[in-house]
């Protein structure tokens, strides 16, 4: 088993008088030669934008894209016509493919909107765009782990991309363990501590650490007070 401890305090950092925003790998300005991606997870930026502000139109392409909002409710438009409303509790998955054009906005007026985003490199180039969204029920993650995410052979309930890939969360009592299974054929897994504070593979984790874990079939995660966590298993980057 091997293990990259990402501390909060070590990420890469932007702010601006709309966002203010946490770089867990190489983006934009930041950049550090041993942060370039974990496996095929090449983006997790962790966003804070303020009230009617946000992204302009600007495009993307051969990137699997998943927003994941914390809290807040964000705008969405795009060249394939979508214009959607994703809040907590949603999520949101963009296969950019031969390429599309969007913008994000923050809904609302007076709240900030704090949301994940994550790119994941895809398994087949200059696919023909595709979006989805779905709203997921928090209490089947109490103590569980709910999948999300999952790639062409989906997961039943999971939003599907285009990589052999899952995203899960677990809402993870004080006190209560939770057991995780690699498959074989993936890279690893890096899992994100939204809020909480957990032990994990003998490291000690509080909000916004976050650990790659591979070489290893199965971990352990132990929450040392109530915790919120995203757990993205992703093959090589290469496969």
């Amino acid at each position: 088993m091997k293990t990259i401890l990402y501390s909060a305090g070590t990420r890469g950092h932007f702010e601006n008088d709309w966002l203010n925003t946490r770089y867990s790998f190489s983006f934009a300005d930041y950049f550090d030669r041993l942060r370039m991606n974990f496996g095929a997870l090449r983006v997790l930026n962790d966003d804070i934008v303020q009230p009617s502000s946000g992204f302009g139109k600007h495009p993307h392409d051969n990137m699997e894209i998943i927003t994941i909002p914390i809290s807040g409710t964000l705008s969405h438009k795009d060249s394939m016509g979508h214009e959607q409303k994703i809040k907590e509790n949603e999520v949101q998955v963009m296969s950019a493919g031969n390429g599309i054009f969007h913008s994000e906005y923050n809904a609302s007026a007076i709240e900030e909107c704090s949301l994940l985003q994550i790119w994941i490199y895809p398994n087949q180039m200059n696919i023909k765009p595709r979006y989805d969204q779905k709203m997921f029920d928090i209490e089947r993650s109490n103590n569980n782990w709910q999948v999300l995410v999952s790639g062409p052979d989906s997961i039943e309930g999971s939003l599907t991309i285009n990589q052999k890939a899952k995203i899960s969360r677990t809402k993870l009592s004080a006190n209560k363990s939770i057991d995780y299974h690699i498959n074989k054929s993936s890279y690893g897994c890096f899992v994100f501590l939204v809020e909480g504070e957990i032990e994990m593979e003998n490291e000690h984790l509080t909000e916004k650490d976050a650990i790659g874990i591979y070489d290893t079939e199965e971990f352990n995660i132990k929450a040392i007070r109530d915790s919120f966590l995203i757990n993205i298993e992703v093959p090589d980057k290469h496969k």
